[in-house]
């Protein structure tokens, strides 16, 4: 997506179509690396809502994809106070790799498919979750064509975007 009138097009899509917000909130998305972490096809992101305690711990594995709709098994559950958990995880060997900030609009579409709108720091996105059979036609039907949607997970895209505002940073100091 190119910025906010996309979205607000989306939105407007949606409405017609009858699909109901679920909610709107900010969250500040912590990448970690430590000892839990076998490989690098293994995500744990803890996601502190709204700047409040509680939050989100969730472990996503590999990527695959099937046909051009990404699939990754992914383990969530809700924390009652995320900065403590951020605090347990460091005292077991993890530490903060990055963070970085978003915010989200959920929706939910013909009662199977959330339709995110995501805004950050490096751009407008839209995420589709739902059963396999479904998300390619649904996304078709939303003016998306499968075919070109992003391999990138947010935490790539995040941290090319970190180095690629440290490397201008440097840049101009030199």
């Amino acid at each position: 997506m190119k910025g906010p009138r996309d979205h607000a097009r989306l939105r407007a899509a949606l409405r017609e179509r009858g699909a109901r917000l679920e909610g709107k909130y900010n969250e500040e998305n912590y990448r970690f690396e430590g000892p839990g972490k076998s490989t690098h096809l293994t995500t744990l992101r803890l996601r502190v809502l709204n700047d409040g305690p509680r939050g989100v711990l969730t472990v996503k594995g590999p990527a695959k994809f099937v046909g051009a709709v990404k699939v990754r098994e992914e383990t969530e559950t809700e924390v009652k106070d995320a900065h403590s958990t951020l605090d347990l995880l460091t005292e077991l060997g993890f530490r903060v790799e990055f963070t970085y900030k978003k915010h989200r609009a959920m929706w939910t579409l013909d009662g199977v498919v959330s339709v995110t709108l995501d805004t950050l720091d490096y751009g407008w996105f839209v995420e589709l979750e739902g059963p396999l059979e479904v998300l390619p036609e649904q996304a078709r039907s939303l003016g998306f064509d499968p075919a070109k949607a992003l391999k990138d997970s947010y935490s790539v895209l995040a941290r090319k975007h970190l180095a690629k505002a440290l490397k201008a940073g440097s840049g101009a100091e030199a």
